[in-house]
């Protein structure tokens, strides 16, 4: 097997052999005046690059063996190239609060290199899929859930979507006596407290699952903190309580929106997005509450490790939360229909899974009457391909391998 070392030196001189043939060639071509070939050449050496990216690509997640070998990665020397004409342009979205933090990011960078102005405005998936499929408002929505069997039905041939970003949902709390330590919790028990039949800290079913701190478990009620708006990360976490204890958690308490069992005790409280359910569970002793892992991150939040399905108590980590898209195909094009993917990811067969992890989604137009938000939308993907994923925000990683191809498909068809 190739070593690390060893696959540094190869890509390092595929560059260098790449380079000084460009420079070569180039110079031979301009100084006989032969500009037609220079462009083919051009063209030629492009696509030649990108073969040997992509074929780097997939010998560096074979021969690597440290978490970092399952994100998608690019060799450094490779570099995003902005065509001049979309300097000055600007496009807006709005959506899902779970990935606002990683599309800021993207934002912020992509301007600096392209000069291209990206707004989002985090709303809830449910608001931004209304104000980009039905409003139409925005240039593109961020969801976390990807359309719906009847949505794509509806939408078919029209709308492209990217399950460009993975992340978790974790369960945070607030809890002064167990400061430190990480909660041990399974669907079946956080079922149980949503349902409001699990009243108190120092429940047996609590204490059972935490034998160490089971002692300093205190005599207090939870309240169980919420989302109130359209959320995708309320779908992401219902998905999850759902698979896990079908018989606690019933299809109808599944959604975007959801009828609260808990509120009907007096000790559930609603929240607007994940910065609204982060504020409530730091302002409010003896609550739990999900929100998408970067805020718990952000505000230093303890986060409870989950039982997956195969039986492990498992934390957020990156690797964790790769591990949840293993093994789940992924739609080879942008236009097909990513419904049943999404409900694979939540609650993975995989034993080192995070069992809330998610695939979360872009949604853009197959065809724009503006054809420059067209071009800024598919430069704006093109480099995320090749440079966004080596800028991720903490608790988030980068999606499987497959999706950079469907960025630069989306990219191909947004111009074509």
């Amino acid at each position: 097997m190739i070593t690390l070392s060893r696959m540094v030196i190869v890509i390092a001189v595929a560059v260098i052999v790449t380079a000084i043939a460009v420079y070569s060639l180039t110079h031979i071509m301009l100084a006989s005046d032969r500009k037609e070939q220079y462009v083919t050449l051009t063209r030629t050496v492009q696509q030649t690059i990108h073969q040997t990216v992509t074929v780097l690509q997939t010998t560096t997640i074979m021969t690597t063996v440290t978490p970092i070998t399952t994100t998608v990665t690019v060799p450094a020397t490779v570099r995003y190239t902005p065509r001049p004409e979309v300097r000055g342009l600007s496009v807006s979205g709005a959506g899902a609060s779970f990935q606002y933090p990683q599309i800021a990011q993207w934002a912020r960078l992509f301007k600096e290199v392209a000069g291209v102005e990206v707004t989002y405005q985090s709303v809830g998936s449910g608001a931004g899929q209304k104000m980009f499929l039905v409003d139409r408002v925005t240039d593109f929505a961020a969801s976390d859930p990807p359309l719906t069997k009847s949505q794509y039905e509806q939408y078919r041939g029209q709308v492209m979507q990217i399950p460009w970003i993975m992340g978790a949902v974790v369960v945070v709390y607030n809890v002064p006596e167990i400061k430190g330590h990480n909660l041990k919790l399974t669907g079946e028990v956080i079922a149980k407290i949503y349902r409001g039949e699990i009243e108190y800290w120092d429940d047996p079913a609590i204490k059972e699952l935490n034998p160490d701190i089971a002692n300093i478990l205190p005599r207090k009620q939870i309240i169980a903190i919420h989302r109130s708006d359209s959320s995708g990360t309320t779908e992401i976490f219902t998905v999850f309580l759902n698979k896990a204890a079908p018989n606690i958690w019933g299809k109808d308490l599944v959604g975007k929106v959801v009828n609260w069992p808990i509120d009907a005790t007096g000790r559930g409280i609603g929240a607007k997005g994940n910065e609204g359910v982060t504020a409530t569970v730091l302002q409010t002793p003896y609550s739990i509450g999900y929100v998408e892992l970067s805020y718990a991150l952000e505000n230093n939040l303890p986060i409870a490790a989950i039982r997956n399905a195969a039986g492990r108590f498992v934390l957020p980590t990156d690797e964790a939360i790769r591990n949840a898209a293993k093994g789940v195909p992924i739609p080879s094009s942008p236009l097909e229909d990513f419904s049943e993917m999404f409900v694979e990811v939540i609650y993975s067969p995989h034993e080192g899974s995070y069992p809330i992890s998610s695939l979360a989604f872009l949604f853009v137009w197959r065809e724009y009457g503006d054809r420059n938000k067209a071009l800024a939308l598919s430069e704006f993907l093109k480099w995320i391909a090749i440079e966004g994923y080596s800028n991720m925000v903490q608790g988030y990683v980068a999606p499987p391998q497959q999706v950079v191809e469907l960025l630069l498909s989306a990219a191909r068809l947004l111009e074509s």
